[in-house]
């Protein structure tokens, strides 16, 4: 194989694994870091911290696999989709196959270096990956499940830090899932006249013109989550000037969605890295300023 053919499958496998779109890994990484800094005290120590960040990428980047390998052949009828290396017919089924195997088992590398609760968790945010891309058959909110398997980095947090699963871990959980319903409705939203046409479940398909409002109101209900968090903790300033900026770029996300235009919903689902970094930046604050 020369060096040409060896460069075009590995920018095959690079699209595969969404490397040139890394939104997904950031919506991933930020609450995982919300409960890190939380369920540290704001200090989780470097090497875990870099566990978390490349494991993110590297399970973000299998899950892509598991997707693709799923939908490849909804992916083909769809406009956003049909380029995909699956779908498109340019990477081979077995190829994905061991692209996802690998690297789960690079993820799974950096998990053993966690303690043994961490571990077992890890299996379960392994099956959830591995399942989310069949819940679009028969859910018709499979939003809720992505939200429990974008957010699985929480109790892993939670469990590598303390060996516990407290009710703050949970409420954290559900600030996450409300906020998962709300940009990936967004997402959604994008694709809805492909996915009705081909039969694809989706929270946009299932609330039709109350999409928006739930949008909104998803948004609503992760701010008075985590507001109810921070009282809980007794957070101050800082962590509410975060909020307070989410909730201004929420509202900057009604008007690109309200007319339901394909690039608003996508720009306004592509602008949430924001919303999660700066809820982010008000935890690290609240703990660095404490």
């Amino acid at each position: 194989m020369n060096i040409e053919r060896i460069k075009e499958r590995l920018t095959l496998y690079e699209k595969l694994m969404r490397l040139d779109k890394p939104i997904g890994t950031l919506l991933l990484l930020w609450p995982t870091l919300w409960a890190l800094w939380i369920a540290s005290g704001g200090r989780p120590g470097w090497l875990m911290t870099w566990i978390f960040c490349l494991g993110t990428l590297l399970m973000r980047s299998a899950g892509c696999v598991m997707n693709d390998l799923a939908d490849r052949k909804f992916d083909a009828h769809v406009k956003r989709t049909r380029e995909r290396p699956l779908a498109a017919g340019r990477v081979s089924v077995t190829e994905a196959l061991w692209l996802a195997a690998v690297l789960t088992l690079a993820a799974f590398g950096l998990v053993l270096a966690l303690n043994r609760f961490a571990i077992a968790l890890s299996f379960v945010a392994l099956a959830l990956a591995a399942t989310y891309p069949y819940t679009k058959r028969f859910l018709s909110v499979p939003q809720a499940y992505l939200g429990v398997t974008f957010g699985f980095g929480i109790p892993m947090a939670f469990a590598a830090v303390s060996n516990l699963l407290p009710p703050l871990c949970w409420w954290l959980l559900l600030a996450n899932i409300f906020w998962v319903l709300a940009y990936d409705t967004e997402y959604a939203m994008v694709d809805r006249d492909d996915d009705l046409r081909i039969g694809i479940r989706t929270s946009a398909v299932t609330l039709g013109r109350y999409d928006v409002a739930a949008v909104m109101l998803c948004y609503a209900a992760m701010l008075a989550v985590l507001v109810m968090i921070g009282m809980k903790l007794h957070f101050g300033l800082y962590y509410y000037l975060g909020l307070g900026a989410a909730g201004l770029i929420m509202l900057y996300h009604y008007g690109l969605i309200r007319e339901r235009g394909r690039e608003g919903c996508f720009k306004a689902f592509l602008h949430n890295n924001w919303v999660g970094g700066v809820v982010f930046a008000g935890i690290a604050a609240n703990y660095f300023w404490r």
